[in-house]
């Protein structure tokens, strides 16, 4: 045999043992088709199988998240809400997962996500919109998680936790409205009671001015007249000396203060006897 059948032999064995093994890494199950069915399964490691006859397929069976897009349900008081969720699963068993989808995860999420969202309108359903909202979001998750690995188990897939991202209330739906209206109310019941307080301390504020207004004004009024009584006691005084001292200028400015106050108003009429001393001080001979 020549040196060119020794390569081409040699290259044929390469080949038909690379045909004949396949490797399972950590993470992953295999499964060997024989003409298109099922033959047997494999975990990690190296394995073999028949050349040209057997093809090996191999999946990761490590968690994946399953993403779907939300969908909007009706709670207990037939209100709409929109519920986003995610689900993390994997291959349970990888037979019954060709055979559900051929190995196309696409499919198995398509068929999954039905399963799913009966399983969360089943609790929603039963609930009011505050239990969804406030309520524990793992207790709603954990009362469906059997029910959905029950139909989880045809397509050879198990899922081990399923997760709500976002509640929503839908813009086109009447509760977003409702609640809107509630929280107009709930500000402007705010607004209401802060414009009491604020009238209430402007009351207050008010009469405490008032009140130092009075103060204030009782005080200067007091002090005032104080003032003036010391003033008038101070003119008394002055006026008693320069009386004392010339007793005719006392009653010629008596007299001056009688006619001032009898003329004041220039409409009055006296009627007296010409010799009256009240009108000594008028008459022209003085």
């Amino acid at each position: 045999m020549n040196r060119t059948a020794w390569i081409v032999a040699a290259l044929a064995t390469l080949f038909v043992l690379l045909g004949s093994t396949y490797i399972v890494r950590e993470g992953e199950t295999a499964m060997v088709l024989k003409f298109g069915r099922v033959e047997r399964t494999a975990g990690p490691g190296l394995h073999f199988k028949i050349p040209f006859i057997e093809t090996a397929r191999v999946f990761d069976r490590r968690l994946q998240v399953l993403d779907a897009e939300p969908e909007r349900y009706l709670t207990s008081e037939r209100k709409d809400v929109s519920v986003d969720f995610f689900a993390i699963g994997m291959i349970a068993d990888v037979g019954q997962f060709y055979r559900a989808t051929g190995g196309d995860e696409s499919i198995a999420v398509s068929r999954l996500a039905p399963i799913i969202k009966d399983a969360l309108r089943n609790e929603i359903n039963s609930r009011t919109l505050t239990e969804i909202v406030s309520g524990d979001r793992s207790e709603l998750i954990t009362a469906q998680l059997e029910a959905i690995n029950v139909g989880a188990e045809t397509v050879g897939v198990r899922i081990v936790d399923l997760r709500i991202k976002r509640i929503d209330l839908p813009t086109d739906s009447q509760v977003i409205q409702d609640v809107y209206r509630r929280m107009r109310a709930q500000r402007q019941q705010v607004a209401s009671r802060l414009r009491a307080e604020g009238e209430e301390a402007a009351q207050q504020i008010r009469a405490e001015a008032d009140r130092e207004r009075t103060v204030i004004l009782a005080e200067a009024e007091r002090d005032s007249a104080s003032m003036r009584g010391e003033g008038d006691a101070t003119a008394a005084g002055i006026y008693s000396d320069a009386y004392g001292d010339d007793p005719a200028f006392y009653a010629f400015h008596r007299s001056l203060q009688a006619y001032r106050e009898a003329f004041a108003d220039g409409q009055g009429v006296i009627v007296l006897d010409g010799d009256d001393p009240f009108l000594e001080y008028l008459r022209d001979d003085r």
